[in-house]
């Protein structure tokens, strides 16, 4: 009974099941929302100095205008890489190259795009939930195998599948609501 810890268990669940999530958000927040999001360059990499680094360890990126980002080259050389970069990333987004600055105006978005946006949040959040079964199925695992080799009681399994059913449906629940908070902000409702 020694060996198997109820705590260190429940906690590493919680862990996973919260990893879920933060990963939700994070995929989320790189969405285009039409609203300046200084997130939203975090998937460009730039070619600079033999090598490919992310916009961040070449400039600071900021969002001085709700519609509106500021890219601030801090090498005056790397500039035109980060333009370049920037342009082929696929975001739809055109810089303004002012010294070492660049201004990105962020374009209205279609109708047509931004269901695109909200499908794709749905795509993401459907990973999610993946994710947080598969934490499920393996703290059920991990239940199984400790009643078989006698360190937990059958009652003691059933009080733990119940609480690991609580952790997964809480995780659920929060992916539901970040996914529905993203696609009300992408609709524009």
């Amino acid at each position: 009974m020694a060996e198997f810890e109820a705590g260190p268990f429940k906690a590493d669940l919680e862990r996973r099941s919260t990893g879920a999530i933060d990963a939700l958000k994070h995929d989320l927040a790189g969405l285009r929302t039409g609203r300046a999001n200084t997130s939203l360059l975090d998937p460009v990499t730039v070619e600079v100095y033999g090598s490919a680094m992310p916009i961040s360890q070449v400039a600071t990126v900021t969002a001085p205008e709700p519609r509106m980002l500021s890219v601030q080259v801090w090498d005056k050389s790397n500039v035109t890489p980060v333009d370049k970069a920037i342009r082929s990333a696929g975001l739809g987004l055109n810089p303004i190259v002012d010294g070492q600055t660049l201004r990105l105006p962020i374009p209205d978005m279609t109708e047509e795009r931004r269901k695109e946006m909200a499908k794709l949040a749905s795509t993401y959040a459907e990973k999610a939930k993946i994710a947080a079964r598969n934490v499920r199925r393996d703290g059920m695992e991990v239940l199984k195998a400790a009643e078989k080799k006698g360190k937990i009681s059958q009652d003691e399994q059933k009080k733990f599948e119940a609480e690991v059913q609580k952790i997964t449906d809480k995780a659920i629940i929060d992916i539901d609501a970040a996914a529905n908070a993203k696609e009300k902000e992408i609709l524009g409702k």
